[in-house]
């Protein structure tokens, strides 16, 4: 899929070549983006997928394979943002989903699967003690933040700059998406100790909830320092604020999510992604306080209602991935393998002194074309958004799937085989374009 010839030799040359040659491999995906803007905003209907010149259609998937309209084929290595953990065809979980059909769905009632799942997941991640489904992460985290607003009777919700918890909690951009829900917030510094440390008392009489991804997805993969999340444990504490982890993304990380490999207790836990199956799922829960709140047999009962959250497809899939495929041991193994690929990506970088950092932990990784180090989202500001696109619009021709902004998220299907493709495609790029990166 890639092209030789020779490269022009500045950024803006490079990314120009490179987008020609990305919309010659791809006209019916092209011909199918057009005509898609006629009926949806931007020819799709989910923001975080759109990239110029326009994205790829894809019409099949399996294992750790993908192709799309015109017939090329990747590598999945974006792994739906970590919700396609289990890959495109996963046996078990297919039968899982072909078997909870047969009993018909949409049932209108309780069903034997959503307390089976509720079992797993309270059995598998510790600071859950009562658990409810939803259906994205998104609502996961709303619901969580409603549920400490109407607890403690406090208006305020204290976010990380940078930090997105969904398409209604969002500080992606550095400050509160204009479509964020009408919730008063209150925007700290993540991984820095001391400021946060003085907002969190400065407006404790006010703060409901403190939320927090222990790995900054949408940021790119930003891990939490130990300290820093020690000190927001302490100080929520200490001032009856409800500790909010959202491990929409890092419940991966490790067997009982990334709480338990950091030794934190979280007062309540956002879930979502891969944990249903690759079906619709959101989950939110923690301690058995916090969340009888919501058992309807009281009579100061809050409501938490949903037409989908016990859907039976999601909860057999669920199921299935949680007991018989993501065991604790597959799940330590993929993140080990996951640090090992990111730190032999990090030493292709270096051995060809390429302005790299690759950023992330276990199975969670995010390339970012630039030298300086990164530990907020305020560092990644140095990444130039023309080598971004160098890099996707490359790995992309070369037969590689990747998020625009470097994101990847390890699926179990991925071979090493695949892995050591990635790495040297990584390097023919770094080699390739060493002179343009190097320059901006």
């Amino acid at each position: 899929m890639n092209d030789t010839t020779a490269r022009n030799f500045t950024l803006d040359d490079a990314v120009n070549d490179i987008e020609k040659r990305y919309v010659r491999a791809n006209p019916k995906s092209e011909v199918h983006y057009q005509a898609a803007t006629k009926t949806m905003p931007g020819a799709n209907t989910r923001s975080t997928l759109h990239h110029d010149p326009f994205p790829v259609v894809l019409v099949k998937g399996e294992d750790a394979r993908i192709s799309d309209l015109d017939g090329n084929s990747y590598v999945d290595f974006l792994g739906e943002y970590t919700a396609g953990l289990y890959g495109h065809s996963e046996p078990t979980i297919k039968q899982a989903i072909i078997d909870a059909l047969s009993g018909g769905f949409v049932l209108g009632g309780p069903n034997p699967y959503e307390a089976r799942l509720a079992e797993l997941m309270v059995e598998r991640f510790p600071a859950v003690e009562l658990i409810r489904f939803c259906n994205s992460g998104t609502e996961a985290n709303m619901m969580n933040i409603s549920l400490a607003r109407a607890v403690t009777g406090r208006p305020a919700v204290m976010a990380l700059n940078g930090s997105y918890h969904g398409g209604l909690f969002s500080f992606a951009g550095g400050s509160p998406s204009p479509m964020n829900a009408p919730i008063e917030a209150v925007i700290g510094e993540f991984n820095e100790v001391d400021r946060c440390r003085d907002l969190i008392r400065r407006h404790a009489n006010r703060l409901a909830a403190l939320i927090v991804e222990p790995v900054m997805g949408g940021a790119g993969c930003i891990p939490a320092e130990d300290d820093f999340l020690h000190m927001l444990r302490h100080e929520t504490e200490q001032h009856g604020i409800v500790l909010i982890f959202d491990e929409v993304m890092t419940s991966r990380l490790s067997p009982g999510g990334l709480h338990q490999l950091v030794g934190i207790t979280p007062d309540l836990i956002s879930f979502g992604k891969y944990l249903g199956g690759g079906v619709t799922f959101g989950a939110f829960g923690g301690r058995t306080d916090l969340m009888a709140r919501l058992d309807p047999r009281q009579p100061d009962a809050l409501v938490h209602s949903g037409t989908y959250n016990n859907n039976v497809l999601t909860m057999a899939a669920g199921i299935a991935g949680l007991s018989k495929v993501f065991t604790p041991d597959i799940t330590e193994r993929l993140n080990q393998t996951g640090d090992d690929f990111r730190q032999h990506l990090q030493s292709v970088a270096d051995q060809h002194d390429a302005p790299f950092q690759i950023m992330g932990r276990g199975s969670m990784i995010c390339i970012h074309p630039q030298r300086e180090p990164i530990k907020t989202f305020a560092d990644t500001a140095t990444s130039s958004p023309a080598a971004r696109k160098l890099v996707h619009l490359e790995m992309h021709l070369r037969g590689f799937y990747l998020a625009r902004r470097g994101f990847m998220s390890l699926s179990l299907p991925l071979t090493e085989s695949d892995l050591n493709s990635f790495a040297e495609a990584f390097e023919a790029v770094v080699t390739e374009h060493g002179q343009v990166l190097a320059a901006h």
